[in-house]
């Protein structure tokens, strides 16, 4: 990239954030801080809601790690990653049944309410292990677009966006997020059409649908492990569930319903970039967007940058927001040394600035961005039998738990590369991730019902008198 061409790329990251912070709304209560509703104490409408869900759930890594896969697999590396748009109508449903069924406010008081504090306390270190990723692992594709890790370009720009991002989210919290979801979704849209307008053309578009195996070592057991972990990964991520506690029960689902189809199609179409540089024979060099677009000239580039930062700003956005609420509200209560009143919106604006400054940290160590999601998501696994069958458990600390730890430490065993090759299913790239992801459900599943089946029988010894 030349110096014209530099200064056209930081000119429209100078823009942007200036624009973002402008129209952002600015939050005058904390109850618009934290819940976002409008001054007049309003809820949010279904259709800003729904623009929110879809934008903020099209990470930048997301589209990355989509169109990086259609390179390696074609569309069935797409399909894979797209999937998991599939667990937003999931989570949307289960929150519904959660809130009409319980009358929780959030995932935390319900999780509380039916397995104890213990509980809350071990899915609220999930859930903020989950969204410090979530600061790094968007930042550092944003930095792409500037420069190579290792270069001051690089680290420049993902801090500068992080600066930006902040600035506008300590402006007005979760109102102001949802407020440019909207504008970002706008964005993202338009420029993805401009995007697809240069790739569609240039291939033969049965060739582009087509390139791609459904076998397990063509990234066909990749699309298995999404689906596994439909139950179980979307509740780890506040930026997602959050939203489903903002409105009415049946506006909510509608809402989590639509942005999750749409959510699907958008990722799958984005990886299509990604089987346009198999096709052609570019090297996707780890960064399949960035290849394609220098491929394609600077326009393409560009077209492609700014697909990044809208879907990286949303998402970084609404993990500010999440932080702020997570660390300034729920984990008083948890405590119980909270009541209704939300705190300070100081408050959450101090947590907002702490994340900022220490959630870049891993994208100066250089860490895999795909691995912020199918390490993660496999490490709560064992949150899919707490959220499917939590209905047979009215009060059971020890089905949470022993679901919940079981998951995590399977996930921790992937991570460390301690699963025996045995547990494989399959010989391609992702096979001990299925095998994993497939064993551990059934024995996370087994955990959870396992203190109920022991109650039961504990019961009828009682009734029969051969336990005294």
């Amino acid at each position: 990239m030349n110096t014209s061409e530099a200064a056209f790329f930081w000119g429209f990251l100078l823009v942007y954030g200036v624009v973002m912070y402008v129209w952002s709304p600015k939050s005058r209560n904390p109850e618009s801080f934290y819940r976002g509703a409008d001054d007049q104490g309003n809820a949010v409408s279904q259709w800003l809601l729904t623009a929110s869900i879809f934008i903020s759930w099209i990470f930048a890594k997301s589209v990355t790690n989509a169109a990086n896969l259609g390179a390696a697999y074609g569309v069935t590396g797409g399909l894979a990653y797209a999937s998991y748009w599939l667990s937003i109508p999931v989570a949307g449903y289960i929150i519904y049944l959660i809130r009409t069924q319980t009358g929780a406010r959030s995932l935390q008081d319900f999780l509380t309410s039916r397995f104890g504090r213990l509980a809350g306390l071990a899915f609220a270190a999930a859930i903020l292990i989950r969204l410090y990723n979530e600061v790094w692992s968007n930042t550092a594709v944003v930095g792409g677009y500037f420069g190579l890790p290792g270069e001051w370009e690089y680290y420049a720009a993902a801090m500068v966006f992080t600066a930006f991002t902040l600035a506008y989210s300590l402006k007005g919290g979760l109102r102001s997020s949802i407020f440019t979801d909207v504008i970002q979704t706008f964005v993202f849209v338009f420029f993805l059409g401009a995007v697809l307008f240069m790739i569609i053309p240039a291939n033969d578009t049965s060739a582009l649908l087509s390139k791609g195996e459904f076998r397990l070592n063509a990234g066909f057991d990749l699309l298995l492990v999404a689906l596994l972990q439909m139950f179980s990964y979307p509740f780890h991520d506040p930026v997602l569930t959050d939203r489903g506690f903002v409105n009415n029960e049946k506006t909510m689902l509608k809402s989590f319903v639509v942005a999750g189809v749409l959510g699907f199609v958008a990722v799958f179409v984005f990886s299509l970039v990604g089987v346009h540089g198999r096709l052609n024979g570019i090297d996707a060099m780890g960064n399949a967007p960035v290849a394609v677009g220098q491929s394609l000239g600077m326009a393409a580039l560009f077209f492609m940058s700014v697909v990044m930062m809208t879907s990286a700003g949303s998402t970084l956005d609404s993990t500010f927001t999440s932080l702020a609420k997570s660390l300034a509200v729920d984990l008083p209560r948890l405590a119980q040394r909270a009541t209704n009143r939300l705190p300070s919106m100081r408050v959450g604006a101090a947590v907002m600035i702490v994340f900022a400054l220490i959630g870049n940290l891993p994208m100066f160590a250089g860490t895999d961005i795909l691995k912020a999601t199918t390490v993660s998501g496999t490490m709560v696994m064992g949150l899919a039998p707490v959220f499917l069958f939590y209905g047979v458990a009215r009060w059971s600390p020890w089905s949470f738990h022993l679901s919940f730890w079981s998951g995590l430490g399977l996930g921790v065993l992937l991570a460390a590369g301690l699963i025996p090759a045995s547990w494989a299913i399959g010989d391609g790239n992702y096979a001990t991730l299925l095998g994993v992801n497939a064993y551990g459900f059934l024995i996370c599943t087994a955990g959870f019902f396992l203190p109920l089946i022991a109650r039961r029988l504990v019961g009828k010894s009682l009734a029969t008198g051969k336990v005294r």
